[in-house]
């Protein structure tokens, strides 16, 4: 305040005359005092006063006004009301309630919005602008997909020449309603997806606001909504019709030209997010300090190229011949088969009912074992089949190599029919190396596809669109060595194993390519790997021609 004959200069008045300069600070009462006002102040006994020069006092917190006596500072906090209050406000509404200081309690709120806003922006927003972009792909295929179907009309039409061309231009309208419907239940989808975006933009807009002032009235009024996002919208799931044609019968034309199934459109439960709290939790099964094997197997091959579980106690394995085996965990054989065309197999997997899936690179074939009867499923042309894995969806996955060994991709079986293929990036730049060496695959839990691309030295992952999502390309710790990865699976706990052959060890990931830590147990050129359903871990080791069985959960 300016004093009255000094006008000319700001000056500090004492706080209980408010006449005369202060000298001193009481730092217990937080008040400036003058020379004679020090002895008063300090009569009151019933506190423990510290005076000290006004010089020599500690700097104080600027304490809130409180929003009900605007002459008081609100250094407390009630947790029971939720407000802050004075020690007016203390004494007359919050007698014996919790209390805590209310510079504690503004900076404890301070982290908890900062959570919220680093959980909305890395992880929340995120996942939603991926499903949208999964829309518009989608979106971007239909023109294909529907394209093949009206193809198969018109092929069909063609045949049956006039007689039948009512009938197919009928068919061709069907068609086109349900792409009308497919896309627009698509838009809509689009359409809720980006209103959700845009509220989650304004929250995080509003955060951050928040985040850059010291009102605290805006920091205690703010309630999160990261609850209610992390609930993620329906995701429209659509049926594909499909057209089914006969052989032409003139006294049957409008059964033979074929049906069109009907377009299914639904809508799936979106998934719920875990909290941030929650994936930053320990996992449901830790890793173990010190992995240990608890069995080992002698599968009797020169060399052992890969492992697929049966059971938790029964393993097909493959090796250097053309000889496929089912063994326990005693080394005893169960059973053996040999490949149809007597070369040896390029890769092996159990599918969901159990039956032994193998794929043969000489006559380019993916063959199904089922009663111990081989039926050849897919064979290619222009392609060579060499990994196999099966999915939750009991779909199989391929990767392949060209005729000519220039490209390489993954390829998606349901049955014999081809649904999907992936070999490009959004920059349409191959995915995968163009080396005919190891390219093992897996799917993990949350339905991403992991390869061990050794001839890039990395695991690629893309999700279940074929988006990529991460390379993996060794620890940064050991930049001095090679990382080769050749065997890669997957466990409940949504870990990725790959095999680092030539370094004897296995290398454990999280879902979204961080290294968690390395598997030794004294392995010796650790090439398939395979995980049962109690999350055993089995290491097909290519020199001994053994299988160990490793607990590392």
């Amino acid at each position: 305040m300016l004093h009255p004959r000094r006008s000319a200069q700001t000056v500090l008045l004492c706080d209980l005359c408010e006449t005369v300069d202060l000298q001193s600070h009481c730092e217990l009462c937080n008040v400036h005092l003058c020379k004679a006002c020090v002895e008063e102040h300090l009569s009151d006994l019933s506190k423990k006063h510290n005076v000290v020069s006004f010089l020599h006092r500690k700097s104080t917190p600027t304490y809130p006004k409180c929003p009900t006596h605007a002459d008081k500072q609100s250094e407390l906090y009630c947790e029971e009301c939720d407000v802050p209050v004075c020690s007016t406000c203390v004494l007359k509404k919050h007698r014996g309630h919790n209390l805590c200081d209310v510079l504690e309690k503004f900076s404890s709120k301070k982290e908890s919005l900062q959570k919220d806003l680093e959980e909305l922006e890395s992880r929340i927003c995120p996942r939603y602008e991926e499903m949208a972009s999964d829309v518009q792909t989608e979106k971007s295929e239909l023109e294909t997909k529907y394209g093949k179907l009206t193809t198969a009309a018109d092929q069909q039409g063609e045949a049956l020449h006039r007689e039948v061309t009512a009938i197919v231009n009928q068919r061709k309208s069907d068609i086109q309603e349900m792409k009308n419907k497919h896309m627009a239940a698509l838009d809509k989808n689009t359409d809720e997806i980006t209103q959700r975006i845009t509220e989650l933009r304004k929250i995080i807009e509003d955060l951050k606001k928040i985040l850059n002032t010291k009102d605290v009235s805006l920091t205690s009024t703010y309630k999160s909504r990261n609850g209610e996002f992390r609930q993620l919208p329906p995701k429209v799931r659509v049926t594909l019709p499909s057209l089914s044609p006969q052989k032409i019968n003139k006294d049957q034309l409008n059964k033979m030209v074929g049906s069109v199934s009907s377009l299914s459109i639904t809508k799936e439960q979106g998934d719920t997010m875990k909290s941030a709290e929650a994936v930053s939790s320990p996992p449901v099964k830790p890793l173990l300090d010190e992995p240990r094997v608890t069995a080992t197997i002698d599968t009797g091959y020169n060399r052992l190229l890969s492992v697929s579980c049966l059971s938790e106690d029964q393993v097909w394995t493959r090796g250097d011949n053309e000889t496929m085996k089912l063994l326990n965990l005693q080394s005893e054989l169960l059973t053996s088969i040999q490949t149809k065309s007597g070369g040896q197999p390029r890769d092996i997997a159990v599918t969901r009912d159990g039956d032994l899936v193998y794929t043969d690179s000489r006559d380019r074939t993916v063959n199904l074992i089922k009663n111990e009867k081989i039926q050849t499923v897919i064979t290619l042309q222009g392609w060579r089949p060499c990994y196999v894995c099966c999915t939750a969806a009991n779909d199989l996955l391929v990767t392949m190599i060209s005729d000519d060994g220039e490209q390489s991709k993954v390829v998606r079986y349901s049955g014999s029919t081809e649904t999907q293929s992936i070999q490009f990036d959004d920059q349409g730049r191959p995915l995968y190396s163009s080396g005919g060496l190891y390219k093992y695959l897996s799917e993990n839990k949350n339905l991403d596809i992991c390869v061990a691309d050794c001839d890039a030295s990395a695991v690629v992952v893309v999700n279940q669109s074929g988006k990529l999502r991460f390379r993996y390309t060794g620890h940064s710790s050991n930049t001095k060595q090679s990382f080769d990865p050749v065997g890669i699976t997957t466990d409940s706990q949504s870990h990725i194993l790959t095999a680092d052959c030539y370094n004897h060890r296995i290398h454990i990931l999280d879902q979204d390519g961080q290294f968690l830590r390395y598997i030794h147990c004294d392995l010796v050129g650790p090439l398939g790997l395979c995980v049962d359903i109690r999350d055993n871990l089995f290491v097909a080791e290519c020199y001994t021609a053994e299988v160990k069985k490793i607990q590392y959960l």
